[in-house]
């Protein structure tokens, strides 16, 4: 297998992120990456802490934190990058489940389905799980892409991610993620993993109403802005 880091985007997540990269560590990655957000609790120190290469990113968001992250591990040589979020809901020993189908060559972008693996109660809000079917249909029906949700928990060939131009910089990276792959036209699957309730701090999307109807803004936007941008693609090239 070529070599894997594990990119961890954390802000304010002291209370789980050592035992987050030490569980991560286990599964024989190279490298985890923690891309600190800004964090003012001690995330960094913890990660350092656990064995993680840290990587601070000041500038608030989701996605400049995936970015920093996937920055440093390209630079370390990783040519398989996974994001998981930094509070514990994803497990690291469901890692081979993601790592597979790109081992296989079967895939360049693999997606970590809640749907299908389960979440444990309470760990997905209501409108999280409204707001990801709304826009895993919404993949189905404008990219043609067999997806019922949208998480995190994902893995993509290093080569790929490199060649999205990703600029979305807040709750949209993700999304942005996909959609882009697709009109790639990149093999897109998904795998089932398990979701557990956050194990400290507090959720910065569904934590808050503000946090969860900006994520849903970001994320809705993106599905169909870039729908539309394809579409015009094709029309211009009539």
């Amino acid at each position: 297998m070529n070599p894997v880091a594990v990119i961890i985007p954390a802000l304010n997540e002291a209370a789980t992120i050592g035992a987050l990269v030490a569980g991560t560590r286990r599964q024989g990655v190279a490298w985890v990456v923690v891309a600190d957000n800004g964090s003012t609790d001690g995330t960094a120190d913890a990660a350092r802490a656990a064995g993680a290469d840290v990587v601070a990113e000041p500038r608030r968001g989701y996605g400049y934190a995936c970015a920093a992250g996937a920055a440093r591990a390209l630079a370390l040589g990783a040519a398989t990058l996974v994001f998981m979020d930094g509070d514990g809901s994803a497990r690291p020993e469901e890692l081979p489940r993601l790592l597979a189908p790109l081992a296989a060559g079967t895939a360049g972008l693999v997606l970590g389905s809640r749907v299908r693996g389960g979440a444990e109660r309470g760990a997905l809000a209501p409108h999280q799980r409204f707001g990801n079917a709304l826009t895993a249909a919404l993949m189905r029906r404008l990219y043609g892409l067999g997806v019922t949700d949208l998480g995190p928990y994902r893995a993509i060939r290093a080569d790929l991610l490199g060649a999205l131009d990703m600029r979305e910089m807040t709750y949209g990276w993700p999304t942005e993620m996909t959609v882009k792959a697709a009109r790639r036209g990149a093999r897109v699957v998904e795998v089932p993993v398990t979701w557990a309730n956050r194990r400290g701090g507090r959720s910065k999307v569904s934590g808050t109403l503000r946090g969860s109807m900006l994520a849903a803004v970001y994320i809705l936007g993106v599905t169909l802005r870039y729908a539309r941008r394809e579409r015009g693609s094709r029309k211009g090239a009539k």
